[in-house]
């Protein structure tokens, strides 16, 4: 490396911004120098600390490639290029730098880099500033500044502070170098450039899934040229109590990505695409969006190399590369991170303007630099493994595995931990999100060493940080490593857990399983076997059916096995364990009944969803019905499979669609359904003296309120009809039928309600009842 650096007296360090990676001058890239065309911000410019590439030496640059002089003549004429570039370009002076706070940070006299590495012996930082449209090709030409551990560390915090950097547009990176010693948990290679862990922003290729640059490098960059966000004089948080929330499970990219979104090209698949949406929002009723990653990942890492998966596109995002920073391929426009930065914000207040909160996936239990026989390094692997990962040195220094993808972050270590809750507290008060729903949570609950932690440090932290008292903290309670925390998951009387019984107990019942009668009703009670212990509530059961990975509801009724040929895994991938029913056929089919069995099923699953005590969660698309063709993993997969269909939607707005918002709408305007404690003998009634007999598949039940409205719901998962008695309504009541899943739209669902209800009801096979006490 050849730096051109002197001490002066004010103890700083002085370089050329073109400083060569290379020994000689002679063997300078002119191709790396010309792809870090400048790109000043005002304060930079107007510094008096150097000079702009003379138009020279650009041209000499620029037509290198085709000169046809000898290999000699064409070292002579890239040393005096060399050299007249280091006399011409600026000089930047350099500091020691502070330890905090990590990342980058405005400093009053420059821009201060702070990286973690316990186990570093070398740490370069590297800078480029190139044009935003040549970010593709960058390839090498970087600043690289060597620190000093005598000056520029402070305990395990590498450090340095820059002068008269731009604002702006600067790219950058570390290459850390250190023990080699692989049985210790060591992987240190410093011919990697590493993306700091604390970048608020990272820079990649301008256009989502573009295979032309599935090579193309990721960095760090910063802004501190723009002005703050402007939120709204009239803005205000949702602040919508957990009992309240409908939450909508959804893909920023594939809600609006297909061509039948109607939006234009540069907006398809975007924050901004998300925005034009929320009427659909609105329409349906729900108010929470959880949103699949949305943190910077790459879509293309499956095509890094060959193998049986390189035809994929990784468009659900569960592979974070950085915890800071936005997708920068989710902007409009190709704008890149800061962009894309700014248009979160604006979906995020545009959603809060309609009364939607907004609820982020987290990923937080490994990360995109997969395992040690094809590991993919970016960043945390290569600062300091041993310290962000979990390791087995009885196992000669080998990556646990507990998330399923090759490594596991070391959660509970006290720098990953800091980390974490900056991470989190950064999406907090810089993008204002409402809560976050941790993927693979019991991770989380385990210790440096891989094993279960009664109370995980970690947990407690985020229960109780103050910056996130106000959010909503959703477990996914298991593992890939067998840590299955449904109903136990450690909580502070604060966290929620997605109920995987619940689903599992409904699909069961709904399908027809016999001895499913009980669980069934404990589940739609609010799941007190699992949540009534000191203050925990129903609404910390997080109900659902259907999420993202598994089937969709349409699926969950068309198919009895999973179809994941598409992936490439000879269909080893996705769960077996769906429990599922086809209704008579594998597949699509042209059978009438078949089709109207499995419209009623869908209504069953929807309708015992929303009347359910607990936090109820749907999935984007199964508003309408949305078919992946039996494929219950389909991540890898930037198509029609996982894309929202605006024109399916169209198709069945007056039936499906109106059945699934008209019932959660009915749920929002109900508190019966809503209730802050546990059910009471008070609260309801349940129509039953058979719970023993596992052949019953029938339940009936009143939910009463104090005001005399109460509700009386049948669900017969029988194949035969059942004729129930139905009990007397409140004094000066009467039963008006409101929902009745057998019936044809708009019979299925009326909301005023159809009088005439006699003192028993002939419930349908595999059908469900909604009965209102009205005056």
């Amino acid at each position: 490396m050849l730096h051109s650096s002197f001490l002066s007296k004010s103890n700083c360090t002085k370089f050329p911004l073109f400083a060569s990676i290379n020994a000689t001058p002679s063997s300078i890239r002119a191709s790396s120098l010309l792809q870090m065309g400048l790109k000043w911000s005002r304060k930079a410019s107007s510094s008096s600390s150097g000079k702009r590439l003379s138009s020279k030496a650009r041209s000499r640059v620029k037509h290198r490639a085709t000169n046809v002089y000898g290999r000699q003549a064409q070292e002579r004429v890239l040393e005096e290029e060399a050299l007249e570039m280091e006399e011409t370009t600026p000089s930047f002076k350099n500091f020691p730098g502070q330890a905090f706070p990590l990342g980058v940070s405005e400093v009053d006299n420059g821009i201060n880099f702070a990286i973690f590495s316990q186990h570093a012996t070398a740490v370069t930082l590297c800078l480029s500033l190139p044009q935003r449209e040549e970010l593709d090709r960058l390839v090498g030409g970087m600043i690289e500044v060597s620190l000093d551990p005598h000056v520029n560390k402070t305990g395990d915090i590498w450090h340095i502070c820059i002068e008269n950097l731009p604002w702006s547009n600067v790219l950058y990176g570390y290459r850390m170098d250190g023990p080699k010693d692989w049985d210790k948990g060591h992987r240190f290679d410093s011919n990697n450039v590493l993306i700091d862990p604390y970048a608020k922003l990272v820079e990649g290729r301008q256009n989502f899934g573009d295979p032309k640059h599935k090579l193309s490098k990721l960095l760090g960059t910063y802004d501190f040229d723009s002005l703050p966000f402007d939120w709204g004089d009239n803005y205000t948080l949702p602040n919508i109590p957990e009992r309240d929330l409908v939450i909508y499970e959804m893909n920023v990219r594939a809600f609006t990505a297909d061509e039948s979104s109607g939006l234009d090209t540069n907006v398809r698949g975007t924050y901004a695409g998300l925005i034009e949406k929320i009427p659909h929002l609105l329409e349906l009723g729900i108010n929470a969006v959880e949103l699949l990653p949305v943190f910077e990942f790459d879509e293309l890492e499956f095509q890094r190399r060959p193998n049986p998966r390189d035809h994929m596109i990784n468009t659900w995002g569960y592979s974070t590369i950085n915890f800071f920073a936005p997708m920068s391929r989710y902007a409009s426009d190709d704008g890149g991170a800061v962009s894309a930065s700014r248009e979160f914000k604006e979906m995020v207040k545009a959603l809060h303007g309609a009364g939607i909160e907004v609820i982020l996936d987290v990923v937080y239990n490994h990360t995109n630099e997969a395992d040690d026989e094809h590991p993919y390094t970016t960043s945390f692997r290569g600062i300091d493994n041993k310290v962000y990962y979990m390791v087995d040195l009885n196992n000669k220094g080998q990556l646990l595995n507990f998330s399923g993808c090759g490594n596991t972050l070391n959660c509970n270590h006290p720098v990953v931990m800091e980390l974490i809750l900056e991470s989190l507290r950064h999406w907090v008060v810089e993008y204002h999100v409402d809560g976050f729903r941790f993927d693979l949570a019991s991770v989380l609950c385990r210790g440096t060493d891989g094993s279960p932690l009664n109370a995980p440090p970690l947990i407690r932290a985020i229960a109780k940080d103050a910056t996130l008292s106000r959010c909503k903290i959703i477990a996914e309670p298991w593992d890939c490593g067998g840590l299955y925390l449904v109903g136990s998951f450690p909580n502070w009387d604060r966290w929620a857990e997605w109920n995987g019984k619940y689903r599992d107990d409904l699909r069961r019942f709904i399908k027809g399983e016999p001895s499913m009668k009980g669980a069934f009703a404990t589940r739609v009670a609010g799941s007190a076997d699992l949540y009534r212990i000191n203050k925990r509530k129903p609404y910390h059961s997080v109900n659902f059916v259907i999420a993202h990975d598994g089937f969709t509801l349409y699926d969950l009724v068309s198919y009895n096995f999973k179809h994941n040929k598409a992936n490439g895994e000879h269909g080893n991938d996705g769960s077996n364990d769906n429990f599922s029913w086809n209704c008579g056929f594998e597949g699509e089919t042209d059978n009438a009944d078949i089709k109207a069995l499995r419209f009623r099923q869908m209504k069953n699953f929807h309708l015992a969803l929303m009347i359910s005590q607990g936090t109820p969660m749907m999935v984007m698309g199964d508003e309408y019905g949305h078919t992946r063709y039996g494929n219950n993993n389909s991540y890898g997969h930037d198509t029609a499979i996982n894309n929202f269909q605006w024109q399916q939607l169209d198709a069945r707005k007056g039936d499906h669609f109106r059945f699934f918002s008209e019932v959660v709408n009915y749920r929002r305007t109900h508190q019966v359904f809503r209730h802050e404690n546990f059910l009471s003998k008070g609260d309801v009634t349940w129509h039953e003296d058979n719970w023993e007999n596992p052949d019953s598949k029938f339940l009936a039940f009143t939910l009463h309120d104090n005001s005399g409205g109460d509700i009386y719901l049948a669900f017969n998962a029988h194949d035969f009809f059942v004729n129930v008695s139905i009990p007397p309504p409140p004094p000066k009541r009467r039963w008006f039928r409101v929902v009745d899943t057998n019936l044809a739209s708009p019979d299925d669902f009326v909301c005023e309600g159809v009088p005439g209800i006699t003192s028993t009801y002939n419930v349908a096979p595999y059908s469900s009842i909604l009965l209102e006490a009205k005056l």
